[in-house]
């Protein structure tokens, strides 16, 4: 697949503190990729390089074919970012916030083009409404569609569903699904690790600036040494019998069933925070 985002040995220090030692990864076009780590692990760091909001000490990084340091104007020009906190004007209605980002990118037919945006984001009967008035996930949702206005090829979302309860969190997942179904490629940062093993499709894990595991989330939950198998029987007295018997007694098994570790307990295991 065409990559799209491109690290390679990421460097970036504080004074002292060096928060990127060796970071590498790759996204390909089309795909939700997460970040995850501890608080101070650098994610943030990461995205701020990647969007051009701060330059890297050393490495190399590409989004949509541009150096994120020698051609900025051109990385913004295809990417939108999304942080923790919504980033929308409360003394605005919905509608206004997202005719002003259209009249700042210039976009034409934007009458057309935002009742679109208010219809795919379910915001069309508060349209006219504050936002003052809005509820954290409503907020959310005009957050991204800001961000979405002139069509990004790549979404980074930094904590997209950091304070919203669990049903504004599973449509927020959903519509995220959605983007990428219509070609939007998203860089995730989340807290929620159900929330990376739902939407990634890949996942890498950084810890004291690096990056010490990546794959898909089946692929991380593999590479714990310790798994098992659950089997099935269809009765209790063949269940009783010896494992070391089945293959020489015939006896029949309903199902086999991976037993694979959490992603939660993959990361805490891998960042050296979980022994047993």
């Amino acid at each position: 697949m065409e990559t799209i985002v491109s690290v390679s040995n990421l460097q970036k220090s504080f004074k002292a503190h060096q928060v990127l030692k060796d970071v590498s990864f790759s996204i390909p076009k089309g795909s939700i990729f997460a970040l995850l780590g501890s608080n101070g692990a650098g994610k943030t760091t990461t995205v701020k390089i990647l969007s051009t909001l701060s330059k890297p000490d050393g490495g190399k990084a590409s989004v949509c074919g541009y150096d994120v340091v020698r051609q900025g104007d051109y990385v913004r020009g295809c990417i939108s970012l999304t942080r923790q906190f919504a980033a929308v004007d409360e003394v605005l209605t919905g509608r206004e916030n997202l005719n002003l980002i259209g009249q700042l990118k210039r976009l034409p037919n934007l009458k057309s083009k935002v009742g679109e945006w208010l219809a795919l984001f379910n915001l069309e009967d508060a349209a006219n409404r504050q936002v003052s008035t809005y509820s954290g996930g409503m907020r959310r949702r005009l957050d991204i569609a800001m961000s979405l206005m002139g069509s990004p090829q790549v979404l980074f979302l930094d904590e997209p569903t950091t304070g919203l309860d669990p049903q504004n969190r599973i449509a927020m997942w959903d519509l995220i699904k959605g983007l990428v179904s219509e070609g939007t490629t998203v860089f995730l940062t989340t807290q929620y690790l159900e929330e990376a093993e739902y939407l990634a499709d890949n996942i890498s894990i950084l810890h004291e600036g690096r990056i010490i595991a990546e794959g898909t989330p089946q692929c991380l939950k593999e590479i714990m040494p310790q798994r098992g198998a659950q089997l099935n029987f269809q009765s209790e007295k063949d269940a009783a019998k010896a494992m070391s018997l089945l293959k020489n007694s015939g006896i029949e098994v309903d199902s086999i069933t991976q037993n694979l570790p959490s992603l939660e307990d993959v990361f805490l295991t891998l960042i050296g925070e979980k022994t047993s």
